[in-house]
């Protein structure tokens, strides 16, 4: 397997708001985490927003963030944010937060 160089890791922090409840969207966040090979989480925030940290390779979270972006079929995502971020480690697998 190709080593990664440090300096092309990063972290991207998402923020999405529309029709992202109830439609298997957080499920779709952590399948597309974890395929990619990312760490981090996907909570709900509110009725309709979710949010994501993830990190990794710089390249697949750009893919990943594209894809939140975007969503499972059955969402709407209407307004989208992110910010990157230095990553930090903290996290060993990508997981559904409940807080």
């Amino acid at each position: 397997m190709e080593k990664i160089n440090p300096a092309e890791w990063g972290r991207v922090h998402v923020w999405v708001t529309g029709r992202v409840q109830g439609v298997g969207f957080r499920a779709f966040v952590q399948e597309s985490g974890t395929v990619f090979g990312l760490t981090g989480w996907v909570r709900n925030v509110g009725y309709d927003h979710v949010e994501t940290v993830a990190e990794g390779p710089r390249p697949v979270l750009e893919r990943f963030a594209a894809a939140v972006q975007t969503g499972p079929r059955s969402s709407l995502v209407e307004e989208a944010r992110l910010e990157w971020e230095t990553p930090t480690g903290e996290f060993n697998r990508f997981e559904v937060r409940y807080f």
